[in-house]
């Protein structure tokens, strides 16, 4: 939580929105980690197992496109700051009722990793959508969010 007369950090004397400088921080090892779910119909889980969907295997191609997200996240989000990514692992399970996405990334940086795994996972799960709509449009994304994270001068976070 934010207290009342905290100033925040993307903000300037004028309340105009700007990029954090993080020049003066220290380079350090950053890490983070973040989940969502995909729901989805039997029939779809069986297809996605089965490897029948149309426009080719769902689950690599979902881990393509999570990894190409947080290549660009800096693209998608405003007022994020490139990162030299030193690595990101996008890891899909398909259970019964949904597919688990988890997306975890590394950096040597001044700023944390937090939001390229959770672009990571939530366009995986765009990309799940996408791919299977033609046999389930009742498909929902849930749970997207921060699993835990480290490094930096705030330290070490876990959800869990």
């Amino acid at each position: 939580m934010t207290n009342a007369n905290q100033k925040l950090s993307h903000l300037n004397d004028e309340n105009r929105a700007q990029m954090v400088d993080v020049s003066a921080k220290p380079v350090t090892q950053r890490t983070a980690v973040a989940e969502a779910f995909v729901h989805i119909s039997s029939e779809l889980a069986a297809a996605i197992s089965e490897n029948r969907i149309a426009k080719g295997n769902i689950l690599d191609t979902a881990r393509l496109a999570g990894i190409q997200a947080a290549k660009r996240t800096d693209e998608l989000i405003p007022l994020c700051h490139s990162l030299p990514l030193d690595s990101i692992d996008i890891d899909l399970v398909l259970e019964a009722d949904k597919v688990r996405i988890t997306a975890t990334a590394r950096a040597t940086s001044r700023t944390g990793v937090e939001m390229e795994v959770l672009t990571a996972a939530s366009v995986a799960a765009l990309t799940i959508y996408d791919m299977g709509k033609a046999i389930d449009r009742a498909m929902t994304i849930s749970g997207i969010r921060l699993l835990r994270k480290s490094g930096g001068t705030r330290g070490d976070y876990s959800a869990v």
